[in-house]
């Protein structure tokens, strides 16, 4: 089952540009390099060895990355987590979640339905092991609603969809269940994984999706990423 984030509380409505004039060229850059899109995304099988979601960019390049972020501000006005299509089936049987969880589990087994039956999955977020699947969530690192709030307002619905689904970036992860739904839809400055030692992996991941996606930071997040780069990296 796909993982229920409560939408977060909506900020005073400001008009957003209709568009981004100047970082066209960018824009595209970005999201031709994302373009491998999760309906394109290798055989379940072919993911298992990693165990873990796509590395991100070193520590050098996230700052790089964060830099050429736009500050500006948040507006979650007309969100619906409906809007961005989820989960979607990726290879045979399997589906997004299902992926995720055979991709970051340990001796994975699954049913002719690709549900897994077995394994072992650490969830990073919170230094926890599990053995059941049911007890883990697939948490979009970037949540839906922030992701809306930042620019993914203004995609058309394949957009919304490759975001949601996304396997060729750090986008997705499994991890317990509680660690996701004690995140909801928060951003770095108001959120972080409880277990210090995956901050520094956790900044770079967000930095990436935000720029590979094109989406914007407001300042105090911009600010509580960089300090997690100094402080765990």
């Amino acid at each position: 089952m796909a993982s229920a984030h409560p939408h977060r509380v909506v900020r005073p409505s400001r008009p957003r540009r209709a568009s981004r004039t100047g970082r066209t060229g960018g824009v595209l850059r970005r999201f031709v390099a994302a373009a491998a899109l999760a309906v394109l995304a290798l055989p379940v099988g072919a993911a298992v060895a990693a165990a873990a979601p796509p590395p991100p960019p070193d520590e050098s390049d996230s700052r790089a990355q964060l830099a050429t972020l736009h500050v500006g501000y948040e507006d979650n006005v007309g969100y619906d987590r409906s809007l961005f299509t989820h989960w979607i089936t990726i290879s045979g049987t399997c589906d997004t979640r299902e992926t995720v969880l055979k991709r970051d589990g340990t001796g994975v087994t699954t049913d002719s339905s690709c549900r897994a039956t077995g394994g072992t999955w650490k969830s990073v977020y919170d230094d926890r092991t599990f053995t059941v699947s049911s007890d883990l969530d697939i948490d979009h690192v970037v949540p839906l609603a922030e992701a809306w709030g930042s620019g993914a307002n203004l995609w058309d619905a394949a957009r919304r969809k490759a975001f949601a689904n996304d396997l060729n970036i750090p986008q997705l992860i499994a991890v317990s269940a509680s660690s996701n739904r004690s995140k909801s839809d928060q951003d770095p400055a108001e959120w972080q994984p409880p277990s210090t030692g995956w901050h520094c992996q956790y900044a770079r991941s967000w930095i990436q999706v935000k720029y590979v996606y094109d989406l914007e930071v407001n300042s105090a997040e911009k600010t509580a990423l960089t300090g997690m780069l100094d402080a765990s990296c």
